[in-house]
């Protein structure tokens, strides 16, 4: 064997290699064929949730294959080596697309891989929050923090990755990841809202480990009975807007939501590149040739003044206020700010004071590349909004079609969560995500303290892992929800008790609902390289989405899937 050198045994490595890549071509990726579901089998999973589902509160009650041989013959002989296999790569064919099973169109999400990949795209900002550790129940047995409804994290994720990247782990907010999903509530009747716990032993670990959701469902309002909204639009025409045609899919965005409006509602719009001016005064809601032309003839210029763009914003939106009505400035950007005050926390503090006065934010991100996270996200919180993130038209039309209530309406100011875990039965607990929204114990009933907004009909879920004292019975924890009527401004609080006698005892009799809020947050897990993620990857999360994706019948968790068969 001595007188074989390195490099023919590389180009023989090469040879067997491409032997493969032909006689395998034509044959199919491996991947499970979706399941049809029945009737039959649709009552009985339906019965399974009322079953396992237990409502524990309502108002007023107390109760790639090809690149991983290439990089193991690239450790084997070095930098020639490498050099010559992406010589060889030119000649090879390209690998077959991953095989997928969407509900209806049959078709893949996720686009094929090809020949060249896509460099990570550049000035991306976006903040580290850590991870939340394990907390034993002797040292603090109460875990508070703030209401999420934001899913841009989620958003952003899915574009990274269906443009063939990985998202970076700091871009992963578990909490917006879980709540991009329907977690299966009713809706409550005749009381604003409704709390939900349900738990069962976790599929990836061994040792002893639970997962418990903790969910909230807010009262719906339909939108022929809702107060009438002043909106005004806050448009970043900036040349960074240009990207991607960014600008383009902010107009037709829009298009949908103007498309919704009533009659009685008035849009205005500001826009802002070097500086900020009004272009479209208060209008009806029934003007809808003015306004969309309005929007349709904006072009990209000069550089981006966010700070003079929102303040403008929020003056026409404070002038055109409607007293009991909805009050929302709803920003349009890429996140970016480059004239006047650049900071996220600086511009922030300004439009404190009118949400303080009953103005609300919502920040609609666009683009991928020159693009603040960070900024977008904080003016939603600081604005009591949301945060959303639109890649496509169709997730335009989740905002403001499908979730179009819970975009606008507020049901809940400084809504705040409080878990109180049993020491007698809970030895340890961990919260999934929501590193950003604690908020100290002691200032649960701090009315002072600024928490989240939660629109009508609007769904937000926790995922706490618990490890319980061997043995043990009883109560595992009571859950408190506090907050605040926007209209006549009272304090709220409701409470409820989850017992381990309300546990399931197996996973895969949990519902269908819970099993995926808990795959989605140990997918978003592994995505931002949790040091809790251990024991398990990404070819188990797929093989659960699969499954779960057959069983709902869901077009978004067949997507979900196609997602984490190309993460890693």
């Amino acid at each position: 064997m001595k007188k074989y050198t390195k490099r023919a045994i590389l180009f023989l490595l090469i040879a067997a290699l491409l032997l493969v890549a032909c006689s395998t071509a034509d044959e199919p990726a491996s991947v499970s064929d979706p399941i049809a579901v029945e009737g039959n089998n649709e009552t009985s999973r339906e019965e399974a949730d009322d079953y396992t589902q237990e409502t524990i509160i309502t108002e007023g009650e107390v109760v790639e294959v090809t690149r991983v041989v290439t990089e193991t013959v690239v450790q084997e002989f070095g930098v020639e080596a490498e050099e010559s296999l992406d010589a060889a790569a030119e000649f090879a064919a390209p690998p077959a697309p991953l095989a997928t099973a969407p509900a209806t169109t049959g078709e893949s999400i996720i686009p094929a891989p090809t020949a060249t990949r896509p460099s990570q795209p550049s000035a991306m900002f976006f903040e580290e929050y850590g991870v939340n550790p394990y907390i034993l129940t002797e040292v603090d047995n109460l875990s508070t923090f703030s209401l999420d409804v934001d899913t841009g994290s989620y958003s952003i994720a899915r574009r990274y990755l269906q443009d063939g990247l990985q998202p970076p782990p700091e871009a992963i907010r578990v909490e917006e990841f879980v709540n991009s999903f329907d977690q299966g509530y009713q809706i409550p009747p005749n009381t604003d809202f409704a709390v939900y716990a349900d738990g069962a032993p976790s599929p990836f670990h061994n040792d002893g480990t639970y997962f418990l959701r903790i969910g909230v469902q807010g009262y719906e309002s339909s939108e022929e009975v809702r107060p009438s909204a002043a909106l005004t639009f806050v448009i970043d025409v900036s040349g960074s807007m240009a990207q991607e045609n960014r600008l383009g899919l902010v107009k037709e965005s829009l298009e949908i939501l103007v498309n919704r409006m009533r009659a009685d509602d008035t849009i205005a719009i500001v826009v802002y590149g070097s500086d900020a001016r009004v272009i479209l005064p208060p209008t009806n809601g029934s003007d809808r040739n003015t306004i969309l032309n309005a929007i349709y003839a904006l072009d990209t210029e000069g550089s981006t003044n966010l700070e003079a763009g929102l303040l403008l914003g929020y003056e026409m939106a404070n002038r055109a206020y409607k007293f009991d009505g909805i009050n929302r400035v709803i920003l349009a950007s890429d996140g970016v700010a480059n004239v006047g005050n650049t900071s996220a926390d600086s511009i922030a503090a300004q439009i404190r004071g009118y949400a303080d006065a009953g103005i609300q934010l919502t920040t609609i991100g666009f683009g991928l590349g020159n693009y603040n996270d960070v900024m977008m996200e904080q003016l939603a919180d600081q604005g009591d909004g949301n945060y959303g993130y639109i890649d496509t038209l169709e997730e335009a039309r989740n905002l403001f079609v499908d979730n179009i209530m819970s975009t606008l309406q507020v049901i809940g100011l400084d809504a705040k969560i409080q878990v109180e875990f049993d020491r007698n039965v809970v030895q340890q607990y961990r919260l999934i995500g929501y590193e950003n929204r604690a908020i100290a114990d002691e200032d649960f009933r701090n009315d002072t303290i600024d928490a989240a907004e939660f629109g009508a009909g609007h769904t937000a879920a926790a995922i706490y892992a618990v490890q319980l004292v061997p043995g043990a019975q009883g109560r595992i924890a009571t859950v408190n929800l506090r907050w605040q009527d926007p209209n006549t401004r009272v304090v709220k609080e409701i409470n409820g008790v989850f017992t381990t006698e309300n546990l399931v005892r197996s996973f895969d009799e949990a519902p269908l609902h819970y099993q995926l809020a808990v795959v989605v947050s140990q997918y978003a897990e592994l995505l931002r390289h949790s040091y809790w993620a251990e024991g398990f990857d990404m070819r188990d999360l797929r093989i659960r989405a699969e499954r779960l994706a057959s069983q709902m019948n869901d077009e978004a968790v067949w997507e979900l899937a196609n997602l984490i068969s190309v993460s890693r």
